[in-house]
């Protein structure tokens, strides 16, 4: 390996994310650089940082594609991250890198590396690149360190995946095999749309599931515009957004306005985004959708209020009744509409799957996928335990939170990522049993992750602490995944989101898992069991 590594770093599209995040990431590529010359090798940076915009990102695929003009193709490349990033940057560039690739994200909770780090991986994956990947705290453990030498040696990282183990490994109930295969015969036959607004979000290109992997499971994705919502919203009379926001008010919900638009949700944002919500079940119910995705970044950000207090409702089975046009049918009435934040395609066909499994069970179908943001290890019942903090801006449903609606806020989303505001709904998991997911695309093929876990109650002060350091108006899970370590989450997980579902009891989230297993495998997924320690 050449003695000069070559450091790198991508960024967000927005400008005011990346000025913000800037001191961050800097901090965190001086630590690298400090172990990679504790090593003995020299480090330099594949691009310059820009004083006229305030950071050192590489903030466009267009710039991403200069920068690795200017990278020998041989050399060793380091990809450290401390905030969220869009994939896209790089991939172009690293798609025909011939050296060694090392990712690399601080363990932090703050922007947050980790996140951008999954998502560059699951990418990287996904586009059959050749990677290894580290992360740490402070870059000074020997995880990390260790690590390191082996790469610079030459070495590919390998990690601890013993904690993954084929669906075939796993005798399921008859009952739950039954069920899994014949809703996916249901599927195949009777079809299913997934309502894609606008494709490909913040350069998430591990979301985008092809369509001729897709087709085989019976599901086809209608490609709408976000040009069409925000025109159906403009049709949305003031009585009917105002409906939906007193529905919301008489069930509970808080709502944390203020006078400034800038920085404080304001009753017209709120409005807009019922709006959007009611726009959202009309297009969806013309189109014949069984689930759908809002993109919002890049595309409504600068038309309308964020999309999360609609996703959020769309995911509930209890949520405001909305008609149809100049008729008084309900749409979707008494079913939730399954939405996939940031149209994270992977994510809409395992809550397709997994809203049909449920509800074929009869247990609570609401599901939503989460950030897979930061965690900590916390004495819970007298013994320690690895606690994830999972959170989304959007999508999260009330049925999920302690006290469901009366348990929720919507607070104004932060400036720097949502220019003209709007809330979410906030509000913090109940205790319970879960299942989790993740599908994913690998070798060219769907392939996904199974496994089970616990969300729990912390104190109250605990959940603060761990909101100031992620983001304190986002809905928030308290999550142990059972059988899997920190580390081994990391290694393996291909996605920068996570599914979960709720279970009765334990017994229940045996056989949901099982089921859905076997309804994932009947699809035509390769399945596999992570952690659980027990079976399934």
């Amino acid at each position: 390996m050449s003695d000069t590594v070559i450091m790198i770093a991508s960024g967000d599209l927005r400008l005011s994310a990346n000025q913000k995040c800037w001191p961050a990431q800097a901090r965190a590529e001086e630590a690298v650089s400090s172990a990679i010359r504790g090593e003995g090798r020299e480090v330099r940076r594949g691009h310059h940082c820009q004083a006229e915009k305030g950071h050192g990102f590489i903030d466009s695929q267009k710039y991403g594609m200069q920068v690795f003009r200017q990278i020998p193709p041989e050399a060793p490349l380091v990809v450290v991250e401390a905030v969220w990033q869009y994939s896209h940057h790089l991939l172009a560039g690293l798609y025909t890198h011939q050296g060694p690739i090392l990712t690399v994200a601080n363990w932090s909770g703050e922007w947050p590396g980790l996140v951008g780090l999954l998502n560059l991986n699951a990418s990287l994956t996904k586009a059959g690149v050749a990677y290894s990947s580290l992360w740490s705290v402070d870059f000074t453990d020997e995880f990390f360190l260790g690590g390191l030498r082996r790469w610079l040696a030459g070495e590919t990282v390998a990690h601890d995946l013993s904690h993954v183990h084929p669906l075939e490994e796993f005798p399921l109930p008859a009952i739950a095999e039954q069920m899994g295969t014949r809703l996916a015969s249901e599927l195949r036959r009777d079809k299913a749309i997934l309502g894609i607004f606008d494709e490909g979000c913040m350069g998430m290109y591990n979301a985008i599931i092809p369509d001729e992997l897709l087709h085989p499971t019976g599901v086809f994705k209608e490609r709408l515009s976000q040009s069409a919502l925000y025109a159906e919203m403009q049709q949305v009379p003031d009585q009917e957004a105002r409906a939906v926001r007193d529905w919301l008010r008489h069930r509970g919900v808080r709502f944390a306005t203020g006078p400034n638009p800038e920085t404080d949700l304001t009753d017209a944002q709120i409005l807009d985004q019922c709006r959007m919500y009611i726009a959202a079940l009309r297009i969806a119910d013309d189109f014949g959708c069984d689930a759908i995705g809002i993109q919002y970044q890049q595309g409504l950000k600068d038309l309308a209020p964020a999309s999360d207090l609609a996703e959020g409702l769309l995911n509930n089975v209890d949520r405001p009744p909305v008609k149809a046009r100049n008729n008084g049918r309900v749409l979707y009435e008494g079913k939730a509409l399954p939405h996939f934040n940031e149209v994270d395609e992977c994510a809409g066909l395992d809550a397709l799957a997994t809203n049909r499994v449920w509800t074929a069970l009869g247990y609570d179908p609401e599901t939503t996928l989460h950030d897979v943001r930061y965690g900590e290890a916390y004495r819970v019942n007298g013994h320690e335990e690895f606690v994830w903090v999972l959170e989304i801006s959007g999508a999260a449903p009330a049925a999920h939170f302690v006290g469901g609606y009366a348990g929720a806020v919507s607070e104004r989303q932060p400036p720097m990522y949502f220019r003209l505001g709007g809330g979410g709904l906030k509000g913090i998991s109940k205790p319970g049993e879960i299942v989790w997911s993740r599908i994913f695309v690998a070798a060219g093929a769907l392939r996904a992750d199974l496994g089970r876990g616990r969300a729990i109650a912390l104190p109250r002060e605990e959940t603060e602490r761990r909101w100031r350091i992620t983001t304190p108006q986002w809905p928030i899970m308290h999550a142990v995944l059972e059988g899997v370590t920190r580390d081994q989450l990391m290694a393996r997980h291909k996605s920068n989101h996570i599914q979960v579902a709720y279970a009765p009891d334990a017994p229940a989230a045996g056989l949901a898992l099982a089921a859905k297993a076997a309804m994932f495998r009947a699809m035509g997924i390769d399945v596999s069991i992570c952690g659980t320690g027990h079976g399934l």
